[in-house]
């Protein structure tokens, strides 16, 4: 039998590629996606993704979606706590590990490590120490389609958010640029890839700056399936 795990999910490619690995295997299943939102915003935290976008991902992934919600500017205590609760209750129905999309961020991996111990849980990082640039090679070979929802643009120029990535996007970062934005450069939702019963629609709306930070807003789009990336119309 798999062992039960939960994965830390954001929408985005790494944790998406990190459920892909996870569910090519036979020694554990995830039974949950854990998602922190932003709740005054229905948002995902950092992201900026609709809470209904999130909520379609899961429904084409099919597996269950476990949000923890905190409020705007939350301190890191605030957040600790309530993940820690969430931690706890998935500790009390069995479940000793979480699987992360986290690759090379070692300080941040000693951070999620040390705050799971706290709960008698552990982390697995099935792409830990990839290379970026195969692992997001993988991703397109395998037929994910994503869009960039944030972008910061003390690393990266604000024209990159709401663009698709694909080999163009990857051939115009800057030199020093991960190709997987590991060290923060942008954010990403997956609408599309092997894992999905359908493709999430949407359409790109305005993007806006906040928290220092370029956030491209995606409208869910409940008449089709097929994404539009052209700016949504205006009434």
């Amino acid at each position: 039998m798999p062992e039960p795990v939960v994965l830390c999910f954001s929408g985005g490619k790494d944790c998406l590629m990190a459920l892909h690995d996870v569910q090519k295997r036979d020694d554990r299943e995830v039974i949950a996606l854990l998602t922190t939102v932003t709740d005054a915003y229905d948002r995902v935290s950092m992201h900026g993704v609709r809470r209904s976008l999130l909520q379609k991902q899961a429904k084409s992934l099919g597996i269950p979606l476990r949000e923890v919600s905190i409020a705007p500017q939350s301190s890191n205590v605030d957040y600790e706590a309530a993940m820690g609760k969430v931690f706890d209750d998935f500790h009390r129905q069995g479940i000793r590990e979480i699987v992360f999309g986290d690759i090379f961020l070692e300080d941040l991996k000693e951070y999620r490590d040390a705050h799971l111990a706290r709960h008698g849980l552990t982390g697995h990082y099935p792409l830990w120490l990839r290379d970026s640039r195969e692992l997001v090679e993988e991703f397109l070979s395998l037929g994910f389609r994503a869009i960039t929802v944030c972008v910061d643009p003390t690393q990266l120029s604000p024209s990159f958010v709401g663009r698709e990535i694909d080999r163009t996007f990857l051939a115009d970062l800057p030199d020093g640029g991960d190709p997987c934005g590991e060290n923060g450069e942008f954010h990403t939702f997956v609408f599309d890839g092997p894992d999905f019963a359908f493709p999430i629609g949407f359409s790109v709306g305005e993007t806006v700056q906040r928290d220092s930070f370029f956030f491209c807003d995606l409208i869910s789009d409940n008449k089709s399936l097929k994404p539009s990336l052209q700016p949504a119309e205006r009434s």
